[in-house]
């Protein structure tokens, strides 16, 4: 008999920051992945005497890790009677995306990440710390990278798989790495920044180090770790006025933004490595001290996108994609 392995992924019900989970299914070739269960007690998304929830397929792609004809399957969890469970952000996403699709909502988001190995960054030394924060943005050296096999490997598996996969770069603080997902619609944008991050985690298991989302990873005069969110409508990419009113927009929800931008944010936006305080919001052009940035050329072609630069790491893209076409399009004329 041929058949197919299909990895299903999902989301769990772990708080304050959702994990994510993944099983195997052997699948009849010529044959989609069916809607399939779970252990929701197992997932803090279901009490033991009724613990059944199901997985259903929303996006799948090929499996660079197995190779051949295996798929990896993003799944959105839903009750028993086929309504999404209360865990499931990219089912409100997928409704006001409709809502206001009319405004070509565009995304690309810059996941920065931190390697572990143990109960320290990879390649930190034992005892103290590495030499102070300078040398390691877009580094190069082995005296200044650490975890650039990994890196390179989660990159090809990314373009592999079909993703919306942009570039990489060593980040500021050493073991900090990021990687960029996009241009695309909500929704996509958000598929496939679940996957990336699916896949950064399996393949780093390879290797014996974690791959952690934490949005200050180490205390002290480091970079905090974020999730860059760049954005534009059609008007935008029109006129630098539509820009600027998204900008304006966003400050009058801030603290709902903040709310759901990541756990963990007053340890990341204190105002210092080129943050600006989660206790406030400005925007300005060319500026990573702001709560958002227009870019240099966006102010100098009139028109483009603009940067959410407060997203933490360990954000959800359903939530903060959800968050931002809402704000932005409802008050968009």
């Amino acid at each position: 008999m041929s058949v197919y392995k299909a990895e299903y992924i999902w989301m769990d019900g772990a708080e304050p920051t959702q994990k994510l989970r993944c099983k195997t299914k052997i699948v009849k070739k010529g044959k989609e992945p069916p809607i399939w269960g779970f252990d929701g007690s197992s997932t803090n998304q279901a009490e033991g005497h009724a613990s059944d929830r199901v997985l259903k397929p929303v996006f799948t792609c090929p499996d660079p890790i197995r190779g051949g004809d295996d798929i990896l399957v993003l799944c959105e969890v839903l009750n028993i009677d086929m309504t999404p469970h209360s865990t499931n952000t990219r089912a409100k996403l997928t409704a006001v995306a409709e809502k206001y699709k009319s405004h070509e909502m565009w995304y690309g988001i810059e996941q920065e990440y931190t390697f572990f190995e143990g109960i320290k960054p990879l390649g930190w030394p034992d005892n103290g710390f590495p030499a102070p924060q300078f040398g390691y943005y877009c580094g190069v050296g082995a005296d200044e990278v650490f975890g650039r096999d990994i890196v390179e490997e989660h990159m090809q598996a990314c373009l592999d798989a079909g993703l919306m996969f942009e570039g990489i770069n060593a980040e500021v603080m050493p073991a900090q790495w990021e990687f960029q997902i996009g241009a695309g619609d909500p929704v996509t944008v958000s598929d496939h920044m679940w996957i990336a991050r699916w896949l950064l985690y399996r393949i780093a298991e390879n290797y014996g180090v974690s791959a952690t989302l934490a949005p200050k990873p180490v205390k002290g005069d480091w970079n905090g770790a974020g999730a860059h969110t760049n954005f534009s409508t059609k008007k935008m990419r029109e006129s630098i006025v539509a820009c600027e009113n998204a900008a304006k927009a966003l400050g009058e929800e801030h603290d709902l933004h903040i709310a759901n931008y990541g756990d963990g944010i007053e340890d990341r936006l204190t105002g210092k490595h080129e943050t600006c305080s989660y206790k406030q919001f400005k925007y300005g052009v060319s500026n990573r001290g702001a709560s958002v940035r227009i870019p240099w050329q966006v102010a100098v072609e009139g028109k483009g996108y603009i940067e959410d630069r407060r997203p933490c790491a360990n954000m959800d893209p359903y939530v903060v994609t959800r968050l931002i076409t809402n704000t932005v399009c409802s008050r968009e004329k």
